[in-house]
């Protein structure tokens, strides 16, 4: 069945070659898994078929690719890191309609499952060794990104409007405004001008949320492969683990190690360890 563990088991069995995979890009993956694949920049970099009802796995994960030769996750361009994306917000906007074709084209029934999990595929290197997590995005969007928004420009707003004589009423007003990427992902175009302008935004990951860093989280050890998943209860914890286990085999999970990972602002996720 197509899922993000089924992911992670293509990883797992290939692990030798990919700690010798100069670029994550460059791994074999297994594309039979996917309804829509591209290297290089923008989100996301594949996006695994949907299963059909009956199917214990929904599918439908996205994923993205970030590499970077320290114990550093790469700043994301363009892009905020999320846990979940709405498909039909994400594939109604212009830009994403190839994604919508070729994931058409796979065969997916692409709006049967509107709510899509997101993951990280991250790998950092330090010297000879590496670290390589694929990481639910809940680990990086600790708060929505419509309040991530709206609370940094309101810190522009209260810098530079302190001393206006400006009413409440109004204050209220453009803290809603400066809320959607949307409003600045769109290119303006102004009279008379002969080029135009886009606003983008660039995310740096802050060290409490940098599963790399070996003094926020030394469980993630070098030369290690690790699949980190959110939980809630211990049941939602179990049927993970259920899940991993049906993918990768009981034989097999001998050769994992298994515990829970506390995150200082969003909870408790769970991660299954593979030496490479």
């Amino acid at each position: 069945m197509n899922s993000i563990y089924s992911f992670w088991h293509n990883l797992v069995s290939d692990k030798e070659i990919l700690l010798k995979s100069k670029s994550l890009t460059s791994f074999p993956f297994d594309y039979s898994l996917f309804s829509y694949a591209r290297s290089g920049r923008g989100f996301p970099n594949f996006s695994i078929k949907v299963n059909g009802e009956k199917s214990v796995f929904t599918g439908g994960e996205m994923v993205k690719i970030k590499n970077r030769n320290k114990y550093l996750i790469a700043p994301f361009k363009s892009s905020i890191p999320v846990g979940r994306i709405d498909i039909k917000d994400f594939l109604n906007y212009p830009p994403n309609q190839i994604i919508k074709r070729q994931m058409e084209n796979a065969g997916d029934d692409v709006f049967s499952l509107e709510e899509r999990e997101v993951y990280y595929l991250v790998r950092g290197r330090k010297g000879k060794a590496q670290k390589i997590c694929l990481v639910h995005g809940s680990f990086f969007e600790t708060i929505s990104t419509k309040e991530l928004i709206r609370q940094s420009f309101k810190q522009v707003l209260d810098e530079n409007l302190e001393r206006a004589d400006i009413p409440s009423e109004l204050r209220t007003r453009l803290d809603g405004v400066f809320s959607e990427q949307e409003g600045f992902s769109r290119v303006r175009n102004v009279d008379k001008a002969s080029v135009k302008l886009r606003f983008r935004v660039m995310t740096e990951v802050k060290p409490e949320g940098n599963i790399l860093n070996p003094n926020q989280y030394p469980v993630i050890k070098d030369n290690t492969l690790n699949l980190v998943v959110p939980y809630h209860s211990e049941d939602e914890k179990a049927d993970t683990l259920q899940k991993v286990e049906f993918v990768i085999g009981g034989k097999a999970m001998k050769n994992i190690n298994t515990f829970p990972l506390k995150h200082p602002f969003n909870g408790w996720f769970v991660v299954f360890q593979v030496n490479l």
